[in-house]
Parts: structure tokens; sequence; C-alpha cells
């Protein structure tokens, strides 16, 4: 990978923000701000491909199928165990397999998130009534 060289002038509450941050994951502060910058250019893009290829394959459900996936969640044990590692990240750091094992545990609560947003406009397009599910989000 082909690295590239920046300056950038922060104002100082941010700096100030990233600094604590990378001294509670133990990290510099290059690496939080390199991981602040991944996350936001990723959410502007397209849906990686697994994703995109989940997202689609829901419009071929029936109605049934998507109300049902519009109830789905994450098992208790998967969310506890997120908790745990963001807690863990703030107050003592990760070790990289706990780094490993968040981005896995990250990746099931946004396919989860992602199949009950789809599941729900694929539900509003056919002409339901979701505000139920707006109202709850």
């Amino acid at each position: 990978m082909t690295l590239q060289t920046m300056t950038l002038h922060l104002p100082a509450p941010l700096y100030n923000r990233l600094k604590q941050r990378a001294e509670r994951s133990r990290r510099t502060v290059e690496t939080e701000l390199l991981e602040a910058a991944a996350v936001g250019v990723q959410t502007e893009e397209e849906l990686p491909d697994d994703l995109a290829r989940l997202e689609a394959s829901l419009r071929f459900l029936d109605d049934t199928a998507l109300w049902r996936a519009t109830e789905s969640c994450l098992p208790v044990e998967v969310a506890t165990r997120i908790e745990e590692l963001h807690l863990k990240r703030q107050f003592e750091g990760l070790t990289p397999i706990e780094t490993q094992d968040l981005i896995g545990l990250m990746r099931r609560y946004e396919e989860n998130l992602l199949v009950r947003a789809h599941a729900t406009l694929l539900l509003k397009q056919r002409g339901h009534d979701v505000a139920r599910l707006v109202a709850a989000s």
C-alpha cells in the first residue's frame, strides 16, 4: 500500500479528544485519526460486496419474512461482548486478538442493522405502514 503524507491543522478541542481517546486505547493520535478517517470515508462509499449481496437478496423475500427481518436482533451474548470490549478499549486498551474479535462482532451488528433497515424500506415500498418501526428506532 502506498502511503501519502499530509499535514493537518486540527482545532485544539478536536486534537484533545483524539489524544484522550488514543491514551485510553493505548494507541497513537495518528492511529486514532486514521481510524476515524477510515470510518468516515467508508460511510460515504458503496457497501462492501458481501453486504450489497445481502441487501439485494432481501428483495426476494415475501412480506412475512421481511416483517420477521425487521424484528431480528443480535443474540444477548453478542451485544454483551461488544459492550465489554468497547469499555475495555476505553479504559485499558485491547489486545490484537480482542481488536479482531470486536471487528467481527461489529460486522455482525452492522449486518443486523442493514437487514432491519432495508427490510423496513422494502415493506414501505410495498405499501405497508412502517411508522411503528421507524418510531422505535
